[in-house]
């Protein structure tokens, strides 16, 4: 992950001298976002710290011929003073790098590049001197709008009983009793083979409620090994479950053009399940629910906190995009691109780059706009905070608050357990942190901008998140 230091603390010079000991310190502004740091060291900057070095080997060291703590300091220079230097100073350096990049304040992204050829071209047998390049990527400081000016729309979903009527057939069809016909009616789901027009070969599975009704009838009374031929384009008209039926990427899949064939292996027929206790029991537990008049409000209570969730999440969306759009960040992409490459390990290619820089460039450009954000309006997330937040997350997982009164004192002991990981670096705790820090952030940007709100249908809703292009 990217190393993000400082970024938001107010800018240096072009140019800063910084004495660290005798050490002198120079960063270089070529432009807005990047920049050289050099450092020139002196005898007198690492000679004390070898010293001491070469002293401790000499009390440590056990050499043939000599008494345990008793060999000569120049021995210890001949066999380790080449490798004691280079330590010492490679240690020196990048503590000054780093002490100087904070207390310069600097808004850095990535780690400093050294400058390879430079260091190559040491002499650490005889240089008493050295100099030193590192580059640097740099973000300058960047308003961020929060003010009424910025609007966005909010989409409420209305809950019809066409909406509520799919619903319960999606759940009687979800646990509904599944056969195995030798010949396919309308309704039926068909898995097989399909060719497609290149010649190659997917296993695949049709389903019949995603076919374009005017090419249904085709689908009905097959048998098993029967080969039936259908173009894609005509059969499917939602783009995601071609590609679904195809195999192939969604950027293939709207390219394919003509007719494939389809083997029939299977026949899948689900009789929807009857609205009685059993079902009741299945859905919502044992006894929730006794009615199907009280079962029918469960469902539409269901139903309009998951599409509320769904339009909250739309809207953080826009939000996102919205102050993405218009916040002006300028990054250093050509040294981001350098620094990829060179802290991959050879694993990130001008290919990947290519391919992906633009999703990791809008996704740091998000980052800074939230750490911006974040600091302008003084927002902390406490450890305190990330352990509720785990703990009311388990809860949820595995039945509410109910879960969470019967477990009492013990969810405290699972939530840290769960935070630390089981590797013990704590990636479930920053996890956690990052997401509660997130809808803090979220939170104070929607109590400070315009949101209007917008009622919509279902079928409205899902064509304006389908048309999302973001």
């Amino acid at each position: 992950r990217l190393l993000i230091a400082h970024w938001f603390l107010p800018p240096v010079t072009s140019n800063v001298t910084f004495d660290f000991a005798t050490m002198n310190i120079t960063l270089s502004k070529q432009n807005t976002t990047d920049a050289l740091l050099n450092i020139s060291l002196t005898e007198s900057d690492y000679l004390p710290k070898v010293e001491e070095k070469v002293k401790d080997y000499a009390r440590k060291a056990t050499i043939k011929g000599f008494r345990a703590g008793k060999v000569p300091s120049g021995v210890i220079r001949k066999m380790f003073g080449k490798t004691i230097l280079v330590e010492e100073v490679n240690h020196l350096i990048s503590h000054a790098v780093s002490d100087y990049i904070r207390d310069n304040k600097l808004r850095v992204l990535g780690d400093p590049l050294p400058n390879e050829e430079k260091a190559r071209g040491i002499d650490w047998e005889t240089q008493k001197d050295f100099e030193f390049e590192f580059q640097l990527g740099m973000v300058n400081d960047f308003p961020v709008d929060l003010s009424s000016k910025t609007k966005v729309t909010k989409y409420v979903i209305k809950i019809d009983d066409h909406v509520i009527q799919e619903t319960l057939e999606d759940i009687q069809q979800r646990f509904g009793t599944v056969s195995y016909p030798d010949v396919s009616e309308a309704g039926d789901n068909l898995s097989g083979e399909l060719t497609r027009t290149d010649g190659s070969t997917q296993s695949t599975y049709l389903p019949f409620q995603k076919i374009n009704p005017k090419e249904q009838s085709k689908f009905v009374g097959l048998k098993k090994d029967e080969v039936i031929s259908f173009d894609p384009l005509l059969a499917f008209a939602d783009d995601v479950v071609r590609a679904q039926v195809l195999g192939l990427p969604h950027e293939e899949a709207a390219k394919q053009k003509g007719t494939v064939t389809f083997k029939v292996s299977n026949i899948t027929r689900v009789s929807p399940a009857e609205l009685n206790q059993e079902l009741f029991d299945k859905v919502f537990g044992k006894e929730v629910v006794a009615t199907e008049e009280d079962f029918v409000q469960r469902v539409k209570d269901t139903v309009s906190e998951n599409y509320s969730r769904e339009a909250d999440l739309f809207l953080n969306h826009e939000i996102q995009h919205q102050l993405m759009d218009h916040t002006p960040v300028t990054m250093p992409e050509a040294f981001l691109k350098q620094w990829l490459k060179s802290s991959s390990q050879g694993e990130v290619s001008d290919q990947v780059l290519e391919k992906e820089f633009k999703a990791y460039s809008d996704s740091l450009k998000w980052d800074l706009i939230k750490n911006k954000i974040a600091e302008d309006l003084s927002l902390q997330v406490e450890g305190g905070d990330v352990r509720e937040k785990a703990k009311q997350m388990i809860a949820e997982q595995f039945g509410g608050a109910a879960i969470a009164a019967q477990l009492g004192d013990k969810l405290d002991a699972i939530a840290d357990n769960y935070l630390s990981g089981q590797d013990g670096k704590g990636e479930n705790f920053m996890r956690v942190y990052n997401q509660l820090r997130t809808e803090k952030v979220m939170a104070a940007v929607k109590s400070k901008i315009t949101i209007a709100e917008k009622s919509v249908t279902l079928e409205e809703f899902r064509k304006l998140a389908s048309a999302h292009n973001h």
